[in-house]
């Protein structure tokens, strides 16, 4: 597997995938966080486009990426993974409400297991699920990531404002 580190406001995000398919996203803190494996070797060209456009997204001029992803799960993860990327940009859902989408309004508790379990984090927007109340909940990057990355699209629940003041 290949890997490299991009620069953005969270700090180093790791990026490791090979031919050509991005396979993971790590954040430089929190519970998620990921280092290189041995065996990976460092290698910046396979991830030119993802590290241009989240560029672009940490600059406020990307709000949907378009590269080839090949994220590792269980059928149910996968699901969940793919209602993630239609959750607009600049909008939260609920768990509840992704557990809706994807047919399992009852499966909540795996929604948010799945939700956290995602390798690919930004790309497939966990960081818009959010508590049935407004809550910012728990985020693989820690809550202040998942705050910034709101925040930076304007998705910011009223609840959770009042809750950071």
């Amino acid at each position: 597997m290949n890997y490299t580190y991009v620069d953005s406001p969270l700090g180093d995000l790791l990026l490791a995938g090979e031919e050509g398919a991005l396979r993971l996203v790590s954040f430089p803190r929190g519970r998620m966080r990921r280092s290189p494996e041995q065996g990976w070797t460092e290698e910046a060209a396979p991830f030119r486009a993802a590290a241009k456009q989240l560029g672009e997204y940490f600059a406020g001029t990307r709000e949907r990426f378009e590269l080839v992803l090949e994220p590792v799960g269980t059928e149910f993860q996968l699901a969940v993974w793919q209602a993630l990327r239609r959750i607009p940009y600049g909008r939260t859902w609920s768990y509840a409400e992704l557990a809706q989408r994807i047919g399992r309004p009852r499966a909540m508790r795996a929604v948010g297991a799945a939700n956290g379990a995602n390798p690919l984090p930004i790309v497939v927007p966990c960081h818009r699920v959010i508590g049935a109340d407004g809550s910012l909940t728990g985020f693989g990057g820690g809550l202040p990531a998942k705050q910034l990355l709101l925040e930076l699209e304007g998705a910011l629940p009223q609840v959770a404002q009042r809750a950071l003041i």
